[in-house]
């Protein structure tokens, strides 16, 4: 009962982060799952499964408020489709304390991301703010996204806010906002890849998924009325939280 309850507890404080933070929430439901004593390639494929239910959820209700740009969603998800089912491969193969070091990593840089924005954008004018081919740019978040998401579980959002912010120069809520819709696409294609695997816990997952269903309601209907600099704080402040995490979780794999 207990294990249940952490279950639905997760899945909750993950469905608040997908809407306040453009985030799957697996970088909460894989590291928990863990330490109930699944397997990591198990926690990773059901928290796939628990981010896709939820993501629908926030995105429903994003677009039901006018917040969300399918277009955009679109063109972000199309590569990330191909790129999830590279990730699942590797889930299948890589040590776990290889990708807990790597994803410890990964979060790392996306701190220095966010911060490297704000500095381009405090020297350049409007029209001078997107950089980069907007093509290129599009898919190579979408793809690093889809790769994430079969790799670790984590519906992609932790690289797509970021880069969206650096390669596209999109505001921090329209990128958090777009990052939900393309997690439905990317935990698509990582579910199914990991149900052909035999990967995911099925009772588990729609355990998590109706904590998380909860969670990204509340959230989405608060995100809007949030300033922009709380919203990054909070970003990038949970970030380092879990980057510490993931290295803590790697030494005990030692």
């Amino acid at each position: 009962m207990t294990n249940w309850l952490l279950l639905v507890f997760s899945g909750l404080l993950s469905g608040i982060l997908a809407g306040f933070l453009g985030i799957g929430g697996g970088t909460v439901l894989v590291p928990l799952q863990v330490a109930l004593g699944y397997a990591p390639v198990q926690a990773v494929a059901t928290s796939n499964l628990a981010i896709l239910i939820t993501a629908i959820s926030g995105t429903v209700q994003n677009w039901r408020m006018g917040y969300i740009n399918i277009q955009r969603v679109i063109l972000l998800g199309f590569p990330a489709l191909v790129t999830a089912q590279v990730g699942v491969y590797l889930a299948n193969i890589f040590p776990p304390k290889l990708l807990l070091i790597a994803f410890g990593l990964l979060l790392l840089l996306n701190i220095y991301l966010v911060e490297l924005r704000k500095q381009l954008t405090a020297k350049q004018t409007q029209s001078q703010r997107q950089i980069f081919n907007p093509v290129v740019s599009r898919i190579l978040t979408g793809a690093a996204a889809g790769l994430l998401a079969g790799l670790f579980g984590v519906g992609g959002g932790v690289i797509m806010v970021p880069l969206q912010i650096l390669l596209l120069a999109e505001p921090i809520k329209a990128a958090i906002q777009t990052s939900l819709g393309v997690i439905v696409i990317t935990a698509v294609s990582a579910t199914i890849g990991h149900a052909v695997s035999h990967n995911i816990l099925f009772l588990e997952g729609l355990i998590l998924a109706l904590g998380g269903l909860i969670g990204v309601q509340i959230s989405t209907r608060f995100l809007p009325k949030l300033p922009d600099r709380v919203v990054s704080f909070a970003f990038r402040f949970l970030l380092a939280i879990l980057a510490v995490y993931m290295f803590w979780q790697a030494w005990q794999h030692s």
